[in-house]
């Protein structure tokens, strides 16, 4: 969607398009209602600014939408649309996906939710390995990196949504 398009659709429509990628109601109102933007970066840079910080009931909520890393989601949303995306690039040998699997399960008893991480642009072993040493994090240290990667993540997502257009 161009800026001037996204800046000219009604709130009810933007909402709408803001929240795939993070469905965090008071992170999409304040860019909702902070339009119109002069540029995508101004558009980022109050993205940015209304994620800091989430609170530990953002976190949960967002949360709920995100699949296991290495499992591709199977609806057919939005959300779900980008989350395989995000993923697609990145190679998962059988070893490599057995072990995310291990890891996964022990971050999710650890920390009762699944493991988050901006998969794009990161080889499967490098996630894994984040896994690994993010399972020696204690719960505080986990929800300040999880809250980061959320921001992170919705930040991806919006660049590759909102697009300076023809006229830029």
């Amino acid at each position: 969607m161009e800026l001037a398009v996204f800046n000219s659709v009604d709130r009810d429509e933007a909402i709408k398009v803001l929240t795939p990628c993070l469905d965090i109601t008071r992170w999409v109102e304040t860019i909702v209602d902070a339009r119109p933007f002069a540029s995508v970066d101004e558009l980022l840079g109050q993205a940015n600014n209304a994620a800091e910080p989430f609170t530990p009931e953002e976190v949960e909520s967002a949360m709920a939408h995100h699949p296991r890393i290495g499992e591709r989601p199977k609806a057919q949303t939005t959300e779900a649309a980008m989350s395989r995306s995000e993923q697609a690039g990145v190679d998962v040998s059988d070893a490599t996906a057995a072990a995310l699997a291990d890891g996964n399960r022990d971050y999710e008893e650890k920390f009762g939710r699944v493991f988050l991480i901006r998969a794009a642009g990161r080889s499967a072993q490098e996630i894994l390995a984040t896994l690994q040493e993010r399972l020696t994090h204690t719960p505080e240290q986990e929800d300040m990196i999880v809250a980061e990667q959320l921001r992170e993540i919705a930040l991806l997502r919006l660049s590759g949504l909102v697009s300076e257009g023809a006229n830029a």
